[in-house]
Order: C-alpha cells, then sequence, then structure tokens
C-alpha cells in the first residue's frame, strides 16, 4: 500500500483501469468476474470515468461493488463530461458538481475518494476557474478524500502543480519503461516537492511493452521503428535475466517515490490473474543495471532495487 499524495487515500501499487471492461463486446458478467477476481488478488484501486463506455464503466463498477465493504477499495471518478445524451465537455463549476452526481447515482455509492478533472487540455483555464474551485470545496466538504487530474500530457499537469492545491495526478503514458524522458525532469520532481501523489495509466504505451512485434501500438498509433527498436532492446535484456516485459514494464514506474500506483486496463478475470503474475515476478538489479547501462533508463531516473 502507498499514500496517494500527503492527503489521500492509501491505495493498492496495482489497480483496475476502467476503460477496456466498459467496451461492447465486453460482457457484464465478464466486467463484474474481473472487479470481483481483482478484490480476490488485492487490487483494490478501481479508476473509471464518465467518459468511458458513455457511463458504463461506472455502472458495471457500481454493480460489482455492491455487497463489498466500502472500506475495501478506493474509487476514483472523473468530471468534465457530461452525457448528454453524448459526451460534451464542461468543465464550469456546477458541470463538475452535476458531472460526480451523476457519476454516483451510476456507481450507487454516496462518495468517491479521488475525483479528477478529465483531459482539460484545450480548457485549462476553465477548470482552473470553475471545476477546481468546485471539486476543491467537495473535498472540504468531505464528499471527495483527493482532488487532482488526470491528462496524456505533463506541461499542464506541471502547471497545476505550481498553480493549486491537488493531490494527485493521472499520468496516461508518459512515464513508462519505454517513455519516461516527458515525464521525470520536470512534473515527477515537482510532485515529490509537493506532495502530490501520482496515478500511472497507460503503463505498456498502448501495447507496444506487451511484445514488441510489427505493428504493435504505441500510444494508440502503428509504433514508429524508433520505438519497436527500443521496446526490442528492452525486451531482450529482459529475456536475458528470465523477466517477462510486461512485469518489467509494470513494476519500473512504481520505484520512483511521486507513483502510488499503476493502473491495468483489463477485459476479464484471467487478465486480472496474467497483471498479478507479472507483479509477482520481481526484476533482479541486475536487470535494472543492465538496462540503464544501455542506455535505456536515464541516468537520473529511479529504477526498482
Amino acid at each position: 500500500m502507498a499514500r496517494l499524495g500527503r492527503r489521500g487515500p492509501y491505495v493498492t501499487r496495482m489497480g483496475l483501469g476502467g476503460a477496456p471492461y466498459a467496451a461492447s463486446d465486453v460482457s457484464p458478467a465478464a466486467a463484474e468476474a474481473a472487479i470481483h477476481r481483482a478484490l480476490e488478488r488485492g487490487i483494490a484501486f478501481f479508476d473509471t470515468a464518465p467518459l468511458y463506455g458513455s457511463g458504463e464503466s461506472e455502472r458495471r463498477l457500481g454493480t460489482a461493488l455492491r455487497g463489498v465493504p466500502r472500506e475495501r477499495y478506493v474509487v476514483c471518478t472523473k468530471v468534465g463530461r457530461l452525457l448528454r445524451p453524448g459526451p460534451v465537455f464542461d468543465f464550469s463549476a456546477d458541470g463538475a458538481r452535476r458531472s460526480l452526481e451523476e457519476s454516483l447515482t451510476r456507481l450507487g455509492l454516496d462518495r468517491v475518494d479521488v475525483l479528477l478533472i478529465h483531459d482539460p487540455d484545450e480548457h485549462a483555464d476553465e477548470a482552473l476557474a470553475g471545476a477546481y474551485p468546485a471539486i476543491e470545496r467537495l473535498r472540504g466538504e468531505g464528499v471527495v478524500s483527493a482532488i487532482g487530474s488526470g491528462m496524456n500530457q505533463t506541461a499542464m499537469l506541471a502547471r497545476f502543480a505550481r498553480e493549486t492545491d491537488m493531490d494527485c495526478f493521472l499520468v496516461a503514458g508518459r512515464y513508462s519503461l519505454l517513455d519516461h524522458e516527458t515525464a521525470w525532469p520536470e512534473l515527477l520532481p515537482l510532485c515529490v516537492e509537493k506532495g502530490i501523489g501520482i496515478i500511472i495509466g497507460g503503463v505498456f504505451n498502448s501495447g507496444i511493452l506487451l511484445g514488441p512485434a510489427p505493428g504493435a501500438p504505441f500510444n494508440y498509433a502503428p509504433a514508429a521503428e524508433e520505438w519497436l527498436e527500443r521496446a526490442r532492446r528492452i525486451d531482450a535484456i529482459c529475456r536475458a535475466h528470465d523477466v517477462p516485459l510486461p512485469a518489467a514494464a509494470l513494476q519500473f514506474p512504481l520505484a520512483h517515490p511521486a507513483v502510488s500506483v499503476v493502473l491495468t486496463g483489463v477485459r476479464s478475470a484471467a487478465e486480472v490473474e496474467q497483471n498479478a503474475a507479472r507483479m509477482a515476478h520481481p526484476g533482479p538489479a541486475a536487470l535494472w543495471r543492465d538496462l540503464r547501462a544501455a542506455g535505456l533508463i536515464a541516468a537520473a531516473v529511479p529504477a526498482p532495487a
């Protein structure tokens, strides 16, 4: 367990991302089985959002958690999208409150633990003037324990770290074993300084760190050859130490003192088991030394011991 920032809840080191199990080709029963298996395996941080499956992720999570003692899990959801009937951007204070109210209804809960402003890339000023003060008040009222923002970029999160009193950030795809040059020089040291906890999403960079085969995706697009070659070099060193590449990818971000939890997106109970096994397969110190010696982990970036 690790604390999510200086005043957030304590969270399990691996969490479940809520987008994949909300897909239309995943049955509600399969989603529920995945969530239950996560709890059985000690994975109790659940990230969701109204945008995932147009509310289906929250509904499926709420159904699966019904009857589970509230203290056994941590739920994180997001504001910034209202379903009217499709997703509509709304980073106003009123929009943030309405978004949370609707999320609580879909989840069947009276509170969530973590509330994030979702991808305000083109709406930073509106989010800072509207949604942020609203969720800050919700934290003060005890409706949520921790607040922050979730994004696929780091520059705006660094701005938020300087200008707000947020507790945590979800950083998607920008601090991975393959691609960590973006986040570590500025954002992560700033988060350590200010006591902001980091949730890591996109730990496999959308697929390339599951296996760097030709055509593998990197951040939701076909990987360029330079990224495939870098991933192949990482994979070769992992193989030399008898460590699966996905296992190393899961464990790498957790070595940074700012990082509290890594998310894995799953579609079935079997995938939960697979990721739990990966997390339980620690890489030896020599693996990380060899990756650093090969220039595949930056010199100043922490690696697992």
